[in-house]
């Protein structure tokens, strides 16, 4: 495998810091800049995170209440322990 550098600034805190992190998960830095990278190439996206607690949108509270109440009024599909009976289920209900 050929190899490349990669160089780029940051400051020297963020340096260690990204270290340590990368250290007390098992991996070194470069490599989680590797793992970063394929990933980016693979999804096309970026994420971040501050490791926060997130908070529900209120489209997903309103689908919740949604949900309780079709669970309260019976309006939910039977469980199912196959998919030949799911399909089924299905079909009857879309004839509907």
């Amino acid at each position: 495998m050929k190899t490349a550098v990669i160089n780029f600034k940051t400051d020297l805190k963020t340096k260690e810091m990204a270290k340590k992190v990368a250290e007390d998960l098992g991996f070194s830095l470069g490599s989680l800049m590797n793992g970063y990278l394929h990933n980016l190439i693979k999804k096309k996206e970026v994420n971040f995170s501050l490791n926060e607690k997130l908070e529900p949108t209120d489209e997903l509270i309103q689908a919740l209440k949604e949900s309780r109440e079709d669970v309260k009024k019976g309006n939910i599909s039977p469980r199912f322990d196959n998919a030949k009976d799911a399909i089924a289920y299905l079909k009857k209900e879309m004839k509907k």
